[in-house]
């Protein structure tokens, strides 16, 4: 509960800044849990999600940007706790393919990902990182693919997401009040 309360302030800035919806999440096991969530319009798209709503990690920008810094041995397990199913055409199962992927988010500091979990969608998310570097929760945006090309997607949340990220992050550390991240 306190997670939440923390984050909001800055997930209604976020979403302020992108006029997308935006979450955070934590890994639970082989999933991302999200544990707030502030709407900008996506229940219109059919799009329910809620607090406590469970996505697979391994194919999801939530959980993909934790497990990304997980140490390698940590990532293998978890993508191992439950069968990787394929949720759309563009949902990348292969370990292989995956743990790849982890190591682009890790250099990147984000992952996009594009219609994995739910055609029409993509999102981007950033980690939220305790002062050695675990992960502690992800933020996240997500977009109907309608609203712009992906690159432009990319181009417009990156860097409010990495903001947010580190905002939620550094309040975290300093057990402090979260301020909203400055518009970049």
């Amino acid at each position: 509960m306190e997670l939440r309360e923390r984050v909001r302030p800055v997930l209604r800035s976020l979403v302020g800044e992108v006029n997308e919806a935006a979450s955070v999440g934590v890994l639970d096991g082989p999933d991302a849990v999200y544990v707030e969530r502030v709407q900008a319009g996506m229940v219109r798209l059919g799009v329910d999600v809620r607090v406590g709503s469970r996505i697979p990690a391994y194919c999801s920008a939530l959980g993909l940007a934790m497990l990304a810094f997980l140490p390698r041995a940590e990532q293998a397990r978890v993508l191992d706790l439950a069968p990787r199913v394929r949720l759309t055409p563009r949902t990348v199962i292969d370990k292989r393919e995956i743990q790849a992927r982890l190591a682009g988010v890790r250099r990147a500091g984000y992952v996009a990902v594009d219609q994995e979990i739910t055609s029409g969608l993509r999102a981007l998310a950033a980690p939220i990182l305790d002062l050695d570097g675990h992960p502690i929760a992800a933020v996240s945006v997500v977009a109907p693919v309608i609203r712009m090309p992906a690159d432009e997607f990319v181009k417009r949340t990156a860097a409010p997401v990495l903001a947010a990220a580190r905002a939620i992050a550094k309040a975290i550390q300093a057990g402090g009040a979260i301020a909203a991240p400055a518009a970049a």
